[in-house]
């Protein structure tokens, strides 16, 4: 069974200079809230809602799969695809859904 992980972002974590280092590390501020993971299949599923207070998303498949996101999303294998085993940020508007299906 292929899987598809969320994970939701209130806010980006900023971290100053490192001893050697001249620049700014900006990464999720975690604690995130993960939602239920998703089948993947060659039937479109969606998540629930995005929270009202989120504002990215970490997303992690262990399948080739193509996501949407939206309103009331139905990915298709045209949509943006994802390898195996890939793991991506994306800002997202609160209260969004997003959409998986397999893909090869």
């Amino acid at each position: 069974m292929s899987t598809l992980y969320i994970t939701e972002y209130i806010g980006v974590g900023v971290v100053g200079r490192f001893a050697g280092s001249a620049g700014l590390v900006a990464m999720a501020e975690e604690p995130g809230t993960d939602q239920s993971p998703i089948t993947i299949s060659g039937t479109a599923a969606q998540s629930t809602a995005f929270a009202s207070t989120t504002k990215f998303i970490r997303v992690h498949t262990d399948a080739i799969c193509s996501i949407l996101v939206g309103n009331n999303p139905t990915a298709t294998t045209s949509n943006k695809r994802l390898a195996a085993n890939q793991t991506e940020y994306f800002a997202v508007p609160a209260g969004m859904k997003l959409s998986v299906i397999a893909n090869t």
